[in-house]
Parts: C-alpha cells; structure tokens; sequence
C-alpha cells in the first residue's frame, strides 16, 4: 500500500464536527513527515469519502486545501466547526485522535 493510500485511510476515520492535524496523521502512520501528509491529502481523489478538509495546522488554523480556503472554512462550519479569524475554536474540544 502507497503512503498516499494510507494517508487517505487514516483521514477517513475523522468523524464528522472533528478535525485532526496533518502531524497527528504522520504520527498515527508511524512517521513525523507531516508536509508528505499535507502533499498527499492535496491530491485527494477520494473527496468528500475521504474528507481531507478535516485536516488542519497543528495551531489550529484550516491550512491549505485543493479546493480553496473558503470552500474547506465552509465544508467545515456545514458540519459544525466554528472558526473565527482562521482557526478552529475550542480546538482541543473537537480534535481527532487517530
């Protein structure tokens, strides 16, 4: 199984109204290289199956996305994440350990 396959396993367990951070996802794969997560979750053919815009900066902040930062803030709030000035509020409250 490809890095990228196993990115896109791990980013399916997030549940919908959580988010989990492109380092947590590298962790959970036994790896610290957080930026392949982030390359790999860019080139997603899965979506919405595989939601990568449940990925965000371990600050808490939405990070990048194929689609734009608008749409991912919107996919977000849509399933109950509220964000205020760019970042997750109340963070710790709905991150996803993997």
């Amino acid at each position: 199984m490809s890095f990228a396959e196993r990115v896109y396993l791990a980013c399916a367990r997030i549940p919908k109204g959580r988010v989990s951070t492109y380092g947590e996802i590298a962790r959970a794969l036994g790896c610290r290289a957080y930026r392949a997560v982030g390359n790999a979750l860019n080139k997603n053919p899965f979506s919405p199956e595989v939601p990568c815009h449940r990925v965000v900066k371990a600050d808490g902040s939405l990070g990048g996305f194929a689609r734009g930062a608008r749409k991912k803030k919107e996919s977000l709030e849509r399933e109950g994440i509220k964000i205020k000035n760019g970042t997750i509020e109340d963070f710790e409250k709905v991150f996803f350990r993997l």
